[in-house]
């Protein structure tokens, strides 16, 4: 749900004409990465806001209906081809021009890839791949092959958009600056080693997912003290959580991204400008 401050500032993007030589999104982030590399505002918007707080998404009815707290088939099988109408043969045209690459977490290998969009299948289930989140959603399948949230590692992919060479980078996220991710409890990485018994290294990884985050952080700040980076994040703490928040609520979350892009867009250009 924190994703509606994400689509908040991808739309300030759209609106002023912004776009990148490379693009990467990890977990919900991929979703809205989609939307925004098909100029679709009002996508971002509904998917963010509306569908998303429907309870049709999350709950008890999903969880009915598809035995998963969240309802990603509702959403990749339904709402976003269907009620979107989202085009990814369209997306995939335009992502061969503007590379963009989507994080998932491979149970194959056990480990976070990052896949280029032309490469994913027709019909969004690898995109319903990188943000089904461990335990609260079914592992996805693909060809053979079996996928989760890419967010498991990583949580941002500042270390993959740095291994592909960018110099200059524009980073959403969507904690409080002031936001130290903890290690996971003893609860949480029980049950993860329970519910892939044959995948030791996701539990491994999510016991130090906390040090993960907190190394991606320190590379973004690293960025920004060299003035290759501008990183935008909420301004104000909202009273939504991943799983928790009322369309109002995501509504402000949204404006509020808007807002927090349009108050730092000397900071943007100046970033975006040719040296």
């Amino acid at each position: 749900m924190r994703g509606a401050y994400t689509t908040g500032v991808l739309t300030w993007l759209i609106d002023h004409g912004i776009t990148f030589d490379n693009h990467y999104g990890i977990s919900t982030g991929a979703i809205y990465l989609c939307a925004y590399l098909l100029k679709n505002k009002e996508d971002l918007y509904e998917m963010s806001t509306n569908h998303i707080a429907d309870k049709k998404t999350i709950g008890i009815r999903p969880l009915l209906r598809e035995g998963q707290i969240v309802g990603y088939n509702y959403l990749f099988d339904y709402i976003i081809p269907d009620v979107l109408k989202m085009d990814m043969k369209k997306l995939k045209e335009i992502t061969q021009k503007e590379p963009a690459k989507v994080g998932l977490y491979d149970l194959s290998i056990d480990k976070t890839i990052y896949v280029p969009i032309p490469e994913m299948d027709d019909h969004f289930q690898m995109l319903k791949g990188s943000v089904t989140l461990p335990v609260i959603g079914h592992k996805v399948t693909v060809d053979g092959k079996e996928y989760l949230d890419g967010g498991i590692t990583d949580m941002i992919p500042i270390e993959q958009a740095i291994r592909d060479q960018n110099e200059k980078f524009l980073i959403i996220t969507t904690k409080p600056k002031d936001y130290v991710r903890k290690p996971a409890n003893w609860f949480l990485t029980t049950v993860m080693r329970l519910a892939y018994p044959k995948h030791k290294q996701i539990y491994e990884d999510y016991k130090i997912r906390h040090i993960h985050y907190n190394e991606q952080i320190g590379l973004i700040k690293k960025q920004v003290e060299e003035k290759k980076a501008v990183w935008l994040l909420p301004s104000q703490v909202m009273n939504v959580s991943r799983l928790r928040g009322d369309k109002e609520d995501l509504k402000k979350l949204f404006q509020l991204g808007y807002d927090d892009a349009e108050a730092r867009k000397e900071e943007i250009f100046a970033l975006l400008k040719d040296e």
